[in-house]
């Protein structure tokens, strides 16, 4: 079964509004979203391997905001750019957007904490979006 974005439903991530106050600041630190799309990436994040990694969104170019093209992103592992480990889920983009905000904001570099967890369908990459809640 594929989900609404074309992705199976084992590889179609995970997130909810419901986790967010109305600003989009998560309501609690435990607060993650797992990236859609890392089927085809099981090579790269088998390289990065499991464990605490920081991941990377690049702003939408005006050119994907009119298209809606999905939101790719990049882990950051022993000071090292990955290719492309997966996509933010469909409808959630505001939300990871506004956590890279968050970051720039408070001065800190645009990286969010993440994981990388081995499941039973590959390895999956949680954003940790929760720690991005109050910065200082």
């Amino acid at each position: 079964m594929k989900s609404f974005d074309g992705y199976p439903k084992s590889d179609a991530g995970s997130g909810s509004y419901r986790q967010y106050s109305y600003d989009l600041i998560p309501t609690n630190k435990r607060v993650t979203m797992r990236l859609a799309g890392s089927d085809p990436c099981q090579d790269e994040l088998k390289r990065t391997g499991t464990g605490d990694v920081e991941a990377f969104i690049s702003k939408r170019t005006v050119e994907e905001e009119r298209t809606d093209a999905p939101v790719a992103v990049r882990l950051f592992s022993d000071s090292r750019m990955t290719g492309v480990v997966g996509y933010i889920p469909r409808g959630l983009e505001a939300v990871a957007l506004e956590a890279v905000a968050r970051l720039e904001n408070a001065g800190r570099q645009s990286r969010i904490p993440c994981t990388v967890v081995e499941t039973r369908q590959g390895y999956r990459v949680d954003l940790l979006i929760g720690l991005t809640r109050k910065l200082s």
